[in-house]
């Protein structure tokens, strides 16, 4: 049976204050055996996460990184300075990466190298925007997506690699993806990783889902056959809302 998995995205919030009350709270509820569960808080506060997290079941992610071991790279955080501290997982591929800070398939591509390389779990983003959807070449550009980052790996650095597909046009746009087409684009994605790789691989890849899963969406979106959990915004930023979420299987 796959993992279940449940990613809290903090985005740009929550200051060194915000930080500790959420992740107070976030400690005060019980968590299932049978859930990951992983909170990625801004660069600033990955080493106060860590410390505060440290004998609870909460995975601590890093929201980005660069595919450079070091150098003149101004701004930029490695997977050797994100380990230096205890952060064994990051996000890769972000919608919002993608679309306003230039990050591409084959930039991915090099992210991706590094972090498997150095031994990082990754969760990898990716997902067509709402004219893609709208033009029905959504399937292609997941493919795409797919294919230049991660189609050359090695089967064996899969075990490094959760899935968080992102139907970008369902993301703060008033438009809604139905638990039926997320089941859809899942499908769709094990399809192609079998085809590329083999059945075994493609059935125990974790995909999660992106789109907007809010407490009173999860249960229906999580018991899609192919959806294993979410890779959540605006709710993990409330302990409540997002604990709904965590026990919605």
């Amino acid at each position: 049976m796959r993992n279940q998995i449940v990613a809290g995205n903090w985005k740009m919030n929550n200051n060194t204050a915000e930080t500790e009350l959420l992740l107070t709270n976030l400690t005060q509820h019980s968590i299932r055996e049978d859930v990951s569960v992983y909170v990625a808080p801004a660069f600033t506060q990955l080493s106060q996460a860590v410390s505060m997290l440290n004998g609870q079941p909460i995975k601590v992610a890093a929201q980005n990184m660069n595919a450079a071991a070091s150098g003149a790279h101004t701004g930029e955080v490695s997977s050797s300075m994100l380990k230096g501290i205890g952060v064994q997982t990051v996000i890769l591929g972000h919608s919002e990466r993608r679309s306003l800070y230039g990050e591409t398939n084959e930039s991915l591509k090099a992210k991706v190298a590094t972090a498997i390389e150095d031994g990082m779990e990754i969760i990898f983003c990716f997902g067509e925007e709402l004219s893609e959807r709208k033009e029905n070449t959504h399937f292609d550009l997941v493919k795409e997506q797919l294919f230049t980052a991660l189609f050359e790996l090695p089967s064996e650095a899969w075990n490094q690699i959760i899935l968080a597909y992102e139907p970008v046009w369902a993301i703060g746009t008033g438009e809604t993806a139905s638990p039926e087409q997320a089941q859809e684009m899942h499908a769709f994605i094990r399809k192609e990783i079998e085809a590329n790789y083999d059945a075994a691989l493609a059935e125990n890849v974790v995909i999660l889902y992106g789109g907007s899963v809010k407490p009173n969406n999860a249960k229906e979106i999580f018991s899609m056959v192919d959806v294993d959990g979410g890779l959540i915004g605006g709710a993990s930023l409330n302990a409540d809302d997002f604990m709904v979420i965590v026990n919605a299987f």
